[in-house]
């Protein structure tokens, strides 16, 4: 197969015994016609790159998927003509010694790396067998030769065949005629050097891409016989991108699939919320049909939880004092009565049980990357976040204070930029862009800027790009004029002049929970905190409508044993609430319980200093805080809160709670409060702080 010019451009001045090794990499997809490569494509060469390193056997494989490469058949040269001149001896020797029939082809002698193509044949005596012919001797033979061999076959024959052993003994009397004992020998050899090979090679090595089974058995006349079945070069191509491929995860953010859950997660939230009352109504008449024994039942469960409630928190006491004695009975025992696909304080007891089993062994830090590291795929996440959303009124209920907020602030404005910190791929958006498609008088210009953190990887900006381009799609549908401006980056570093902010737009501030993210004093007493940071910046910014939406717990307590109470009365709730709006054997709710409560939870509890990425602070100590950066608290909307009211007890269960305190808008479960959020503006002109 003839080399493309783009391989030759890899091989300039070759040293002649040192083939480039950089041929033995599979074969990627080529550029677009405009020069550019898939996006995907960068992901792949590190995987390729780390594959060859780990590669053993490079060397045979540069012979083997690259016989007819210009570079290596010049480095082969000197060496085809010596076993040329040596084979030519041979045969004349032997003709005239013997009479034997066979002939040479002229096109052996003039073509000498044609012998280096043939296939290898185990016939060859010891004698003149060494190092320089491993290379040719037991290379396999390739089921797709060079396009110039396929189209003369003759030139591929050396010899006319004689009667008896047919092509293996025609061509060995060309190229090592010697005594059967020699053959018997080799033989021997051969298979006594794979034997004891085979020790050191693994059983399975997912690297490699695997070329077909070879088969080596032992006939009568004690020759080996080779499968020579080999994959063609379209099939080791497709080999390779489909091994590629399950190196590299796709990018499931681009799925149609994705799209549709996303544009239309209102629709899909509503449906979820109406099978969600089906499935938990007929469990409340199973029950209720039980009769007997329910109160009983219900005592038992009571004292259950409390008594798990009490462990957790001697457990805790212990770990904080690092009496690992009592700290380990008192795990063994809650483990004992704890399991993830229990009832709620079973799940509850298992999750803070791992993490203080994680902190008194010194290693929650990296139990949670580990579990941030684990990849869900994007449609398992949005199935789990529209039941949490169907299940749960928060986070729907602020979606829609949000909503409304902005709806109201841009009556009678054309232009609208709303700067919103964290994307959580955009679900909040598309029901905005529809309300604002049938707006009166025609939709708004809507310009969005999305700030988030850099994701891990190579392509950190990869999810709020797929995030700007599903809003662009939709809002094109609607007919309503959009923009998107993706920022990955630190919160903190991000200032107002990287915002482009126009004087004529009504300029709105959104962050819904992300805040309780941010760093606080406790990190780095020489520095300012960043949350003042980020808060004086929304402040230089001069917003219409500042929203906020915090988690009401205190996780800024430097004492662990006062942090670990807040963390489990707060999760306590949540587990509660799950449990009494979810069915336990959903799949779904054990998604939301493992991969949103459960890493929360491993991180107030786990760990400390900088990998403690959970620092809220209850609705308070922000009012505080935002008094202090310069912003001033409106007053709420008393008709915005009677709607949201009506449709929390529409639609969600009777024990959950909305109520009003100090203009914040406050959301709980069984009246302790869970989750607060108000709107602020700028109290007075910008100046430096």
């Amino acid at each position: 197969m003839a080399a493309s010019p783009e391989g030759e451009g890899l091989f300039v001045d070759p040293e002649p015994f040192s083939p480039s090794i950089f041929l033995d990499l599979s074969p990627t997809p080529r550029p677009d016609g405009n020069g550019e490569a898939p996006a995907s494509s960068d992901d792949l060469v590190l995987p390729f790159i780390s594959r060859i390193l780990m590669e053993e056997d490079i060397d045979d494989q540069f012979f083997y998927q690259f016989p007819d490469h210009p570079v290596l058949l010049q480095a082969q040269e000197p060496y085809a003509q010596i076993l040329s001149d040596a084979a030519a001896a041979r045969t004349n020797s032997a003709a005239s010694g013997s009479g034997s029939p066979a002939t040479v082809s002229p096109s052996s002698s003039s073509d000498p790396a044609q012998l280096l193509l043939s296939p290898p044949y185990p016939d060859a005596g010891l004698h003149d067998f060494t190092n320089d012919h491993v290379g040719t001797f037991f290379l396999p033979a390739q089921g797709g030769g060079s396009p110039e061999f396929e189209q003369s076959p003759a030139q591929l024959r050396t010899t006319t065949l004689p009667a008896g052993d047919g092509d293996h003994a025609a061509l060995a009397s060309v190229f090592f005629k010697r005594e059967d004992a020699d053959a018997e020998m080799l033989n021997k050899a051969f298979l006594k050097g794979m034997e004891e090979a085979k020790k050191f090679l693994p059983t399975t090595n997912s690297l490699l891409i695997d070329r077909g089974a070879e088969e080596v058995e032992e006939g009568i006349n004690g020759r080996c016989r080779k499968d020579r079945d080999r994959l063609s070069w379209d099939d080791l191509e497709a080999e390779t991108c489909r091994k590629s491929k399950l190196m590299v995860p796709e990018p499931e953010e681009t799925g149609e699939m994705v799209d549709e859950m996303i544009v239309n997660g209102l629709k899909l939230c509503l449906k979820e919320m109406e099978a969600l009352r089906i499935t938990m109504g007929s469990e409340a008449k199973k029950k209720a049909r039980k009769g007997k024994g329910k109160s009983a039942q219900g005592r038992s469960s009571s004292n259950e939880a409390v008594e798990l409630s009490t462990l957790l928190i001697h457990c805790a006491q212990a770990v904080a004092t690092d009496n690992r004695r009592s700290a380990t009975e008192l795990l063994r025992q809650i483990k004992q009565h704890s399991s993830p696909k229990g009832d709620a304080t079973q799940r509850l007891a298992h999750c803070f049980a791992e993490g203080l089993e994680a902190r008194l062994a010194g290693s929650g830090s990296q139990l949670y990357r580990s579990l941030m590291a684990e990849r869900v795929s994007v449609v398992e996440y949005l199935k789990a976040y529209w039941l949490y959303l169907a299940a749960c009124c928060f986070k729907m209920t602020a979606f829609r204070f949000s909503n409304m907020t902005i709806l109201k602030a841009i009556a009678g404005r054309k232009k609208v930029h709303i700067v919103n910190y964290g994307m959580d791929y955009g679900v909040q958006w598309p029901s905005l862009l529809y309300h604002m498609a049938n707006l009166e008088g025609g939709p708004p210009e809507v310009r969005i800027t999305g700030i988030d953190l850099p994701q891990p990887g190579f392509r950190p900006a990869m999810r709020i790009e797929e995030t700007g381009h599903r809003l662009s799609n939709y809002a094109r549908q609607l007919g309503v004029p959009f923009k998107f401006h993706g920022i990955t980056a630190k919160w903190d570093t991000v200032r107002v002049d990287d915002l482009n902010i126009d004087p004529d737009e009504v300029l709105i501030v959104n962050s819904i929970i992300q805040f309780g993210n941010l760093m606080d004093e406790g990190v780095n007493i020489d520095s300012p905190s960043p949350r003042d940071v980020v808060l004086r910046t929304i402040r230089k910014m001069q917003p219409d409508a500042f929203i906020l939406y915090v988690m009401n717990v205190s996780y800024s307590a430097p004492f662990f044993v006062t942090r670990f109470r807040e963390a489990l009365f707060f999760y306590s709730a949540m587990f509660d609430m799950l449990d009494a709006t979810a069915p336990r054997d959903s799949h779904q709710r054990f998604l939301v319980e493992q991969h949103l409560f459960r890493q929360c939870a491993l991180s107030v509890v786990a760990c400390e200093g900088m990998d403690r990425v959970e620092r809220a602070e209850t609705y308070k100590q922000w009012q505080v805080r935002n008094h202090r950066a310069g912003l001033r608290q409106l007053p709420l909307d008393p008709d915005l809160v009677k709607t949201l009211r009506d449709k929390v007890r529409d639609q969600y269960h009777k024990d959950f709670v909305i109520d009003t305190d100090h203009n914040w808008l406050l959301e709980g479960w069984k009246g302790r409060i869970l989750y607060a959020m108000s709107t602020w503006v700028a109290d007075n002109p910008v100046s430096e702080l």
